[in-house]
Formats: structure tokens, C-alpha cells, sequence
């Protein structure tokens, strides 16, 4: 997942979320439906030049494509390493501002002994910050506290963890605000995973790009968002992390892209790239809308986006000749 070039495909939507985006092309949110969907997702020939691994959701850990194949085995046949959403959740924080916690701890250290054991090899864990909210000092240090508490329980069952807390775009801040948001909250988050023990050379970091609000009125170019980013790593970040996987959080399927692209243009320590779900499924979606007579087309459209952001991996995606959309991706209180 780290080589040169490859990302990750984020397909670990919950049912809920997954049947929201199917009901939104016209599709009833039925299991079968959502596991059709994700076969379209796994069964795209050509996609391990590109993508090293796929997050699922744990209904689809344990799904099968229509031949009987399992998910898990048709990921391996196209060189991907199957990965497993975790968390299960938010929840409202009580006494904060409105914020929210990440519960599914509990019971971790089972669930992910039986995901190790079905296949998976890597996980994921979500929490978020919201800046509107504060963020509270005791937000910041649950979500940090979670996630290294997270991390160490899934290195010791052999799974490899990514470390997701979000930024959300939600609000109308601009880019110094969110910089220094984001350096508060990976202060944290690296003092407790130290704290726990957490090997910094066996995780990835899934972090949101520093960026203005969804509301702000002043907006930044890829340049810009590239360079606070990258300070805001270099600042925060040991260099011995194995990947910095990028989230999309809502930014339209072009400017993920392009600032995937600008931060490789430019001096880093890590593997800088991408772990996107909307970024790359967007489109797909909404081409298939349940329609299995245009699921080429549809996969098509997804191997495209992921050799774009293959590209803006390396430093070398040309704007020029891209068809991707521009238009914003963005939800007010993304639950995921």
C-alpha cells in the first residue's frame, strides 16, 4: 500500500451511509443491492496498479461476488490487501459543545482477532474534530485517546491500524484556523500513541488536508492548501511513519486530486498519498444507479480516478487532460 503509486479505495461506508448514496441514484438500500455495488468496486480489473488495498465495512468483509468468490479472495486476485472499519461510530460527547465521541473499543481485541482470521490485514478508526465546535480540549483529547488506544489493540492482533482523525470542513474558518486545529489535535494524538506504545513504522495516518471551512469566503488554491499541509506534517509527524494516506472529506473528486498532486511536488518524508471514498466513487455511482448493463462504464470511470490519483501519488497528474468533475462533494455533518 505504500509503494510508489498506490493508495487505498475507502469502501467502508456503513449500511446506513452506503444506503443514503444508493437511494440517492435511485436504488433501495437492500443488502443485495449493496453488495452488487461492492462487487462493481472490487471486480474492477487493473485496479491493483493503482490501489493497494480496500477499507470494508464488516457486512462486506464477509460477502461474496455473484460466482461465489469471496470478497476477500477476489481483493488478493487483483494484488489488494482487504482492510476493516473498525469503530463503531459517533456519539454525542456529554458536557462538550456539541461534540461527539468514537465508541468500539470494547470488544476490539476479539473483533479484530476474527478479522484477522477472515483476512483483513490492515483497519481503520474515524473520529473527528469539529472546529465550530470549539474544538473542546476535552474532545480533542478522546478522540487522540481513542485512537491510540485503537491502534495499539489492533498492532497486537496483527493488523496493521490507520489513524483517522478527521477535520471536518464543517464551518466558515479559513486555512490558519484549521492549521492550527490540526497541529493541536496530532500533538495529542502522537503523545498518546507514544504513551501506548504504538510503533510509528507499522501504522498509517489518515489525515483531512488543511484547508478553509466549506463556508469560508476566502478560498486556497492547491499550492497553498499543499504547503500548510505539509507544515502542518513536517511539525507534527515523525518521519518514520509508514504512509500518510489523505482522506477526501468532502472536497470535490478534482481538488483532491490536485492537492494530492501539489504535496508531491514538493520534499516530504513519507509516502503521501490517498485513501479516498467519495473522490473515487462519485461518479462511479452515479453511472451504475443499479443499472448492471453499465457497470463497464462505471469501472471504467473508477480505474480512471484511480490512476489519476496514482499519478498525484507520484507528483506527475496533468490537469489538462483529466474529465473529472470539479463541483463540491461537501456534506454538513458527515457521518460516514
Amino acid at each position: 500500500m505504500t509503494k510508489p503509486g498506490k493508495g487505498i479505495l475507502a469502501m467502508d461506508e456503513s449500511n446506513a451511509t452506503c444506503g443514503t448514496r444508493l437511494e440517492g441514484v435511485g436504488v433501495e438500500n437492500t443488502e443485495e443491492n449493496r453488495r452488487r455495488y461492492r462487487e462493481l468496486l472490487i471486480s474492477t480489473k487493473g485496479m491493483g496498479e493503482y490501489v493497494g488495498g480496500a477499507i470494508l465495512f464488516e457486512e462486506t468483509l464477509y460477502q461474496s461476488c455473484k460466482d461465489g468468490t469471496s470478497f476477500v479472495d477476489a481483493l488478493r486476485k487483483e494484488g489488494m490487501y482487504p482492510g476493516i472499519k473498525v469503530d463503531k461510530g459517533l456519539r454525542p460527547l456529554a458536557n462538550s459543545n456539541g461534540e461527539s465521541w468514537c465508541q468500539g473499543l470494547d470488544g476490539l481485541a476479539e473483533r479484530a482477532a476474527e478479522y484477522y482470521k477472515q483476512g483483513a490485514r490492515f483497519c481503520k478508526w474515524r473520529s473527528v474534530v469539529s472546529i465550530p465546535a470549539g474544538p473542546s480540549k476535552i474532545a480533542v483529547t478522546d478522540c487522540a485517546y481513542g485512537l491510540a488506544r485503537y491502534a495499539a489493540i489492533c498492532q497486537n492482533a496483527g493488523l496493521v491500524p490507520i489513524v483517522e482523525p478527521e477535520i471536518l470542513l464543517d464551518g466558515d474558518h479559513d486555512i490558519d484556523r484549521n492549521f492550527e486545529v490540526a497541529s493541536m489535535v496530532w500533538a495529542e494524538t502522537f503523545k498518546y500513541l507514544a504513551d501506548n506504545n504504538v510503533k510509528f513504522d507499522r501504522m498509517l495516518l489518515k489525515p483531512s488536508m488543511v484547508a478553509p471551512g466549506a463556508d469560508c469566503t476566502k478560498k486556497s488554491n492547491a499550492k497553498e492548501v499543499a504547503a500548510y499541509t505539509l507544515k502542518m506534517l513536517n511539525s507534527r509527524v515523525p518521519p518514520e511513519t509508514a504512509g500518510i494516506m489523505f482522506l477526501s472529506g468532502g472536497l470535490s473528486e478534482l481538488d483532491s486530486t490536485m492537492y494530492l498532486n501539489a504535496m508531491n511536488q514538493q520534499p516530504n518524508p513519507w509516502h503521501v498519498s490517498f485513501s479516498y471514498a467519495r473522490a473515487l466513487q462519485n461518479s462511479v455511482i452515479k453511472t451504475w444507479a443499479g443499472d448492471d448493463s453499465r457497470t463497464a462504464e462505471a469501472q471504467e470511470i473508477l480505474l480512471r480516478r484511480a490512476r489519476e490519483n496514482s499519478e498525484a501519488q507520484r507528483g506527475v497528474f496533468d490537469v489538462t487532460k483529466s474529465q473529472t468533475e470539479g463541483s463540491s462533494m461537501y456534506e454538513k455533518g458527515y457521518v460516514y
